[in-house]
This record gives C-alpha cells, structure tokens and sequence, in this order.
C-alpha cells in the first residue's frame, strides 16, 4: 500500500494545538507519514516560544494527499505570501482532502479554493472570513466536497478524527481516539460564545 503523505504547515506564531492536536492523531494512521513544512525548512515558534521544526520546504511536498493547514495570531502575517498561496492551491488541486484548523481556514480562503464554499473557523475569525465569500456556518467542523475546516483550536481533534473515519474507516478512527483517550469532560461549560457571559465573549474579542 502506498504511504499517504500528511503535509502540515508551519509558520511563526502558530497555535501549537493546531498542528499537535491533529498531529497527534494522523500520525497513528496507518502507512502514513507526517510531513511538517514550511517555506523554508527551520524551526517556527508559536507566541510562546515552543519550537517546531520543518524538514521540508514547500517544493519538497508539493503534492500531499493530506493538506492541513494550522491557525493561530501568525495567520494574518501569510495572508498574502504568494509562495504560499499558491503552493495550497497546487496541492489541493491533487490532495484527497484539504483540512484547516482555526483561522487556517483564512489562508485557504485567501488561496480562493473556499469561496462560495460552506466553512467554519474560529469563533472571533468568522466575520474575516466571511469577507472571502465564504458561508460561514456554526459547528465544529464543515465538511464540503474534499475540504474540511474546523473551528477554533481543540476542534482540530475532532476534525482529524473525523477525516481518519473517511479516509480510513470509523473503527479505525474510535481505536484512535480510545488509545489516545479522548474524552473531553471540561470543567466549565464556557467553550463558545452561545455558552460564554456575555461580558466574557466581549473582553475575548478585545
């Protein structure tokens, strides 16, 4: 069986359970190999400093079968970096599925493959998103044609496990998440907006 190549972005200032979240559950998929890239191969750091390093240039995985494509406060940085703009709508044209998390979705908007296509992303991001020509929808993950985006940050969980279930197939994707024992139990019910104080939801957006 051929290996199913995973290409993950990075760039600085990333959101690092963007890339570990999803990581961590592609990388138990079988005959598979994560490929952390970026537009030049080095180590990128998230706000806080945690490093991550990228073997690979973009010209190294040019075509992935599976292209994923992080978020965090560096997103706005690469809106317009035109290498990258343009290697995700090469790799897209042949991957099997092109998966965002968070505000990743913007830069596939901004590469012009979500437009007019349903999507979702962080909760603070949607109204930029929309901007692209994007119908915004309300939920965890949106999966359109061979895209799937996925809300804010811990939804990249959800989201891997949900593309593992059609990539793969459901058992493998439910011993996936009981080996990694998946079951969320927060201690508050605050992880969205609708469920948020108002006052809360206000001083997150500032």
């Amino acid at each position: 069986m051929a290996e199913t190549k995973i290409a993950i972005l990075l760039f600085d200032k990333f959101a690092a359970l963007d890339v570990v979240g999803p990581y961590e559950v592609l990388s138990r998929m079988p005959d598979s190999k994560v490929y952390m890239t970026a537009v030049k191969p080095g180590y990128y750091k998230d706000p806080k400093g945690l490093q991550i390093g990228a073997d690979y240039s973009l010209q190294d995985i040019a075509h992935p079968d599976i292209l994923l494509i992080p978020g965090g406060f560096g997103i706005d940085a690469v809106l317009n970096d035109s290498e990258i703009l343009a290697w995700i709508r090469e790799a897209h044209t042949t991957s099997q599925w092109t998966v965002s998390v968070c505000s990743g979705a913007l830069l596939l908007a901004a590469s012009g493959i979500l437009k007019g296509c349903r999507a979702t992303t962080h909760w603070n991001r949607k109204t930029q998103l929309a901007q692209y020509g994007v119908i915004i929808e309300n939920a965890r993950y949106v999966k359109e044609g061979k895209i799937i985006t996925a809300a804010g940050v811990s939804a990249g969980i959800d989201m891997a496990l949900y593309l593992l279930s059609l990539a793969v197939n459901e058992n493998c994707a439910k011993a996936i998440q009981l080996g990694i024992e998946y079951d969320p139990q927060p201690p508050f019910d605050c992880g969205s907006p609708e469920k948020a104080p108002k006052a809360l939801v206000d001083k997150m957006r500032k």
